[in-house]
């Protein structure tokens, strides 16, 4: 699922405390909602998988560095159902299904190649073959996605390449500007984000 943080109509009540407190740290309104949208997003893609109500989920992150709230999600009801989420400025999007899951959204920057990047984050196979910032995001997103799955370190992103064998893709664009793509373990479909009845 993924679209405008807007889209997302759901209320932030679902949110943890530990959620709650990490938005409210955001400086500019805009990256606050995306980080909402996103959180709750997760939610109601998950509760589409699993046949259950969004707002009994409890998404949970825990990292050893950083503490609660950092760190590969899962929900408490459902630990073995993997979920990842993404946003980027005016996109979210989240992803939930069996085994592991990543997602990610980035925007590309218009103008030339950003060397810069492309020399941190592809290999010199790749770095041979991509010319231009669409075809960066393109192995960006699913780099990144292998990262949330657990399979990719920032630090390989130069060794690694964006090799999926065994797994599945999704990608999708955006707008004239975002790239999202999704590596699962069983196929996956791109869903609308649903209308909740009532008042969320």
């Amino acid at each position: 699922m993924g679209g405008h943080p807007d889209e997302v109509r759901a209320p932030e009540d679902w949110l943890t405390e530990v959620e709650k407190e990490r938005a409210a740290r955001f400086l500019y309104e805009h990256d606050r909602a995306s980080f909402v949208a996103a959180h709750l997003l997760v939610r109601l893609c998950a509760a589409a998988v699993l046949d259950a109500d969004p707002a009994g989920l409890t998404l949970l992150q825990v990292c050893d560095l950083h503490g609660p709230g950092h760190g590969r999600p899962y929900l408490e009801q459902a630990p073995e159902l993997g979920v990842s989420f993404s946003h980027t400025r005016g996109y979210v999007c989240a992803a939930a299904g069996p085994g592991k899951v990543g997602v990610d959204a980035e925007r590309v920057r218009p103008g030339p190649l950003d060397t810069m990047l492309a020399d941190r984050v592809l290999t010199p196979r790749e770095r041979a073959l991509v010319t231009g910032n669409d075809e960066l995001m393109r192995h960006w997103t699913r780099k990144e996605a292998l990262i949330k799955r657990g399979e990719l370190t920032l630090d390989q992103l130069g060794d690694g390449g964006d090799d999926l064998t065994g797994r599945h893709l999704l990608e999708w664009s955006a707008g004239p500007d975002i790239r999202v793509a999704v590596v699962t373990d069983t196929p996956a479909s791109r869903a609308p984000i649903p209308e909740l009845g009532g008042d969320g």
